[in-house]
């Protein structure tokens, strides 16, 4: 195994992974992709069955290891590394002999049920043409 370093897209905080020497890394993402598996760390994520790995910025587990950005103030040196959002390791995937480009996930977004404002709460401007100065 090999320790490999991987930022925070938000926080910058670094997380140190133990992974096999052969790495197939694509990005790491603050979004899952679309139809990626993702293993815990926790998991044999360097299995077949994964795509990637959810990493929870600053949690702990077994073979992870965390530490604050290089830049980081010494001062807050007390405090534990990370913000505590996902973030996402993607491997590289292969469909039909080639290389799948990930997307982000799709958000679902409910529509407000009534109607909105009738019009602009904007302030009033010329009625037209016929305005003069």
């Amino acid at each position: 195994m090999v320790a490999v370093s991987y930022y925070c897209p938000r926080c910058g905080a670094v997380a140190e992974l133990d992974r096999d020497p052969y790495l197939a890394d694509k990005s790491v993402t603050p979004f899952p992709l679309e139809g990626w598996t993702y293993a815990s760390p926790d998991d044999d994520f360097e299995s077949d069955d994964w795509d990637g790995v959810r990493l929870d910025c600053g949690t702990a587990h077994d073979g992870l290891l965390w530490a604050r950005p290089p830049t980081e103030d010494e001062r807050r040196s007390d405090e534990e590394p990370g913000c505590g959002e996902a973030f996402y390791l993607n491997f590289v995937r292969f469909e039909d002999g080639r290389e799948v480009e990930g997307e982000a996930e799709s958000e679902r977004v409910r529509l407000s049920e009534t109607l909105g404002p009738q019009n602009p709460g904007g302030p009033g401007g010329p009625s037209g043409p016929g305005f003069s100065r």
